[in-house]
């Protein structure tokens, strides 16, 4: 990973175009936020839930209103979310919280593992790793969390990724370890 180049500006603005027509794309499916019922979480195989999220049919998760994100892949054994930095996720030493970071990540890794479950199973993170290697700041412009899925047994989900510019540097790796487990009976 460490050994990527960036992209040609011509080849990092095309780029941006289409990542930029791509969240305005999603935005208007999206439903808008609330909790969404352990019922719903159940009704379909991970990746099935997560393309419901997409196609607005399901509330959207809270968390992604609050830090201005969206999901713009879902396949099985992979998930991409995208969101812009801006001021108001600021450290007090003058660029992007690693906890903004942190967060995109983990919803990328964990969604990659929820994209291998079958129908009336979940996942929860146990462990996360982060590894930041570049400043974010609201000049960055968008940047996306790409995950896949490294290994899922039947108890454990294990995924890497990274957050990425338009340009294709990165500004952080990431791994994680999910715990799987069956939904209670009464959401399933």
């Amino acid at each position: 990973m460490s050994d990527e180049r960036p992209m040609k500006t011509s080849d990092a603005e095309a780029t941006l175009e289409l990542w930029l027509a791509r969240e305005r794309e999603v935005r208007l499916l999206m439903a808008p936020p609330g909790k969404i019922p352990a019922e719903e979480l159940a009704r379909t195989t991970g990746l099935g839930f997560l393309e419901r999220i997409g196609r607005g049919e399901v509330p959207s998760p809270p968390i992604m209103q609050t830090l201005d994100f969206v999901p713009v892949e879902a396949e099985r054994g992979r998930m991409v979310f995208q969101g812009t930095p801006k001021p108001d996720y600021y450290n007090p030493i003058g660029s992007v919280h690693g906890g903004y970071i942190a967060t995109l990540l983990d919803s990328a890794l964990g969604c990659a593992v929820h994209t291998m479950l079958e129908q009336g199973f979940g996942y929860t993170t146990l462990e996360l790793k982060v590894n930041y290697v570049r400043a974010l700041t609201d000049k960055t412009g968008p940047v996306r969390a790409e995950a896949h899925v490294v290994n899922v047994s039947r108890q454990i989900g294990v995924a890497q990724g990274r957050l990425v510019d338009a340009a294709g540097r990165m500004y952080a790796w990431a791994s994680t370890t999910c715990l799987i487990f069956p939904l209670p009976a009464t959401a399933a």
